[in-house]
């Protein structure tokens, strides 16, 4: 049973073996919040226990209080927000505005330079492709780096079929670009520079106010790919230069698919719309705007915001705990990435002489993951550890630890002794 101040924030209720939450129309603070994941995700389904959970850089649990704001359009308040000639309309409308103006304040912006979309990985197809095309008369060149999310170098990719030249920059060992490198790439053609901000692979934080500081020099349009990091760090759309920003509901504890785009107003960046239709989202998005989503976006990105320096100190704490009690007692542990200029909550560590997906299959009471989500369907070694340098061994052998929101102390040290525990089992075996 749920304690009562839990059940202000949200119900759980048992429903043919599976939990659904319910909604409530009460306020609730970040310890209800806590303990009514808690109750959720430590529950069984069926006949065998959930496994814990530490795959943050995948996805994150839906913050109860987000789905508290979002349940009244989901039920109530269901009006199509562009319908102009009815109260429906107005009210979900006024709502979709209001979750507009949060999106656009954890990052500096102003509300009209925010568009709604699906996600990060349609923000990141519009902000590389649309810019690219439409300034393809007169520039025909786009610099990445080789440690991009896949849609990002999709899309180069895409842009190079179409007769673009598209320069992939290489990583440091630690996985942070050379800004030198960088600006001897740029050329009089170069329409766009696209680096994201925190990797999500090996959790590496760019440079990105200087690389934005560069780009605007050198008039080039700077995109960073900000879905692992929006609500995590400090970001200034204006401080660190950037003109388009990729951002993902369901990386900050809102619901999947909604994302939004920030695109620069002043000095204006301009974009080749992807998809046709009714010309929502100024034309940048058609497509009717899901209110519920775009609510519950909007109440993610206030609730990071306000939670942002406690939720950074207590992951670096739990991060740092689990790195030194791996670390300790286990010999030829390599971190994977810069371990100064990362985000604490991705934690990569290869385990030499152990098979990655091995000890995954060890560790079946943990979700836990070998690399990129949007890659693991692939045998191959991820190709985010082959740009730092990593042998071919240690790439296989590598395993991601995401720490989140409401992860607990508890499940670190329990996570941490069964990897030492199956890492000695499996090296013992070889």
């Amino acid at each position: 049973m749920l304690s009562n101040t839990c059940r202000t924030s949200v119900q759980a209720l048992r429903v043919g073996g599976r939990h659904v939450c319910r909604g409530l129309k009460t306020k609730s603070s970040s310890a209800d919040a806590a303990q009514a994941a808690a109750a959720v995700k430590g529950k069984d389904t069926g006949d065998t226990m959930r496994p814990l959970y530490l795959d943050a850089q995948a996805t994150t649990p839906l913050d109860p209080r987000v789905l508290d704001a979002m349940m009244p359009f989901t039920v109530g308040y269901y009006g199509n927000p562009h319908s102009r000639t009815h109260a429906y309309g107005w009210e979900t409308e006024k709502a979709v505005e209001e979750a507009r103006k949060e999106v656009a304040d954890i990052i500096g912006a102003d509300p009209r330079e925010i568009v709604f979309t699906s996600g990060a990985t349609e923000s990141n197809n519009i902000s590389v492709k649309g810019v690219g095309r439409f300034y393809k008369s007169k520039k025909k060149h786009v610099i990445t780096t080789q440690i991009e999310h896949k849609c990002v170098l999709d899309s180069c990719r895409a842009l190079e079929g179409e007769g673009f030249d598209v320069t992939y920059l290489p990583v440091k060992p630690n996985g942070i670009i050379e800004l030198e490198k960088l600006e001897a790439a740029i050329r009089p053609d170069t329409s766009l520079v696209s680096i994201m901000t925190v990797n999500n692979e090996i959790g590496v934080s760019q440079p990105i106010k200087e690389i934005g500081e560069l780009c605007r020099s050198k008039k080039v349009f700077f995109h960073t790919d900000a879905a692992q990091a929006i609500g995590k760090i400090p970001l200034d759309v204006n401080d660190m230069k950037i003109d388009l920003m990729s951002i993902s509901g369901h990386k900050i504890y809102g619901p999947k698919g909604v994302g939004a785009l920030y695109i620069r107003r002043r000095p204006r960046v301009r974009i080749e719309a992807l998809q046709s239709g009714g010309g929502q989202e100024r034309g940048m998005r058609s497509g009717t705007v899901p209110a519920p989503l775009a609510v519950g976006l909007g109440a993610a990105c206030r609730i990071s915001q306000q939670e942002m320096e406690y939720d950074h100190k207590r992951i670096t704490a739990l991060s740092e705990r689990l790195i030194n009690k791996i670390m300790s007692a286990l010999p030829q542990v390599v971190r994977n990435g810069d371990s100064e200029q990362t985000y604490p909550g991705c934690v990569n560590l290869s385990f030499a002489y152990v098979e990655g997906e091995s000890l995954l299959m060890a560790l079946k009471d943990i979700a836990l993951s070998s690399g990129s989500a949007c890659t693991s369907a692939s045998l191959e070694p991820s190709y985010v550890l082959r740009a730092i340098g990593a042998d071919e061994d240690l790439a296989h052998s590598s395993i991601r630890f995401g720490i989140g929101r409401f992860t607990t102390e508890e499940e670190v040290d329990y996570t941490a002794e069964r990897t030492i525990k199956h890492v000695t089992a499996l090296r013992e075996m070889r």
